[in-house]
């Protein structure tokens, strides 16, 4: 779910004003790469370290959450595509803290 959220957002930043390329558009695609490349360190850690990397991974995904809306309000991205993209954040964040409870049992 995160490396195609991280997908979606390359493609979404792509059109953002060249004004942003090292702005918004930049911290947007660092998070999204955050979110997989935390879990993918985590997998190879005990159950107490990966719990960590995933709450860094959820950390990056409510600060894509953030950034997400910050873009709308400034027109770079449409509602439509605003709403489908964060819906898909809510997913991962539901999905991932239902997987960590799992870790912390």
């Amino acid at each position: 779910m995160a490396m195609e959220l991280a997908k979606e957002i390359f493609k979404i930043s792509a059109s953002f004003p060249s004004s942003e390329k090292f702005g918004l558009a930049s911290q947007m695609n660092r998070c999204s790469v955050s979110m997989p490349s935390n879990i993918a360190e985590g997998s190879s850690r005990t159950n107490k370290s990966f719990s960590h990397f995933i709450d860094i991974s959820l950390g990056s995904s409510f600060e894509l959450q953030t950034q997400l809306i910050l873009a709308n309000s400034q027109k770079y991205i449409t509602d439509e595509s605003s709403q489908y993209i964060e819906n898909k954040i809510e997913e991962f964040q539901k999905a991932t803290m239902s997987f960590q409870n799992t870790l912390n049992k």
